[in-house]
């Protein structure tokens, strides 16, 4: 979709919001411990906390030491990765930096739209009334 290792990890961000739940992507659990608030909590949590992967039947996760939150492989992937880290490091310390590169890269995103065989604006795939 074009987007460089700047808005991948900005967007990624968007992992501060909600959850996951098992019966919808076998994943369970938070991202953060606030996630109706949008900051950049998932960032901090990145760095901070001890993520170990979870022992259990379902998908690979990650959880930190309370077992409270989790993380998804992908999440973690953005502190291993050399060209990811600086972005995660930003935006942990620099909240506004998160806010106003999350903004232009959702922008850059929902202007992309969407295939024309996914669009519900299609005719082709709207309801017939």
């Amino acid at each position: 979709m074009g987007f460089d290792d700047r808005e991948i990890v900005v967007l990624s961000g968007a992992h501060t919001l909600g959850r996951c739940h098992a019966d919808r992507s076998g994943f369970v659990g938070p991202w953060t411990s606030n996630p109706l608030t949008f900051d950049n909590s998932f960032f901090k949590n990145l760095l901070e906390m001890k993520w170990t992967p979870k022992q259990w039947d379902g998908p690979f996760q990650y959880v930190n030491e309370t077992e409270e939150l989790m993380m998804l492989p992908t999440d973690i992937a953005l502190i291993q990765d050399a060209k990811f880290l600086p972005y995660v490091q930003l935006y942990a310390k620099d909240e506004a930096a998160f806010f106003r590169d999350f903004a232009l890269a959702f922008s850059k995103l929902t202007s992309l739209g969407c295939p024309a065989h996914v669009n519900p604006l299609n005719s082709r795939t709207q309801a017939k009334v």
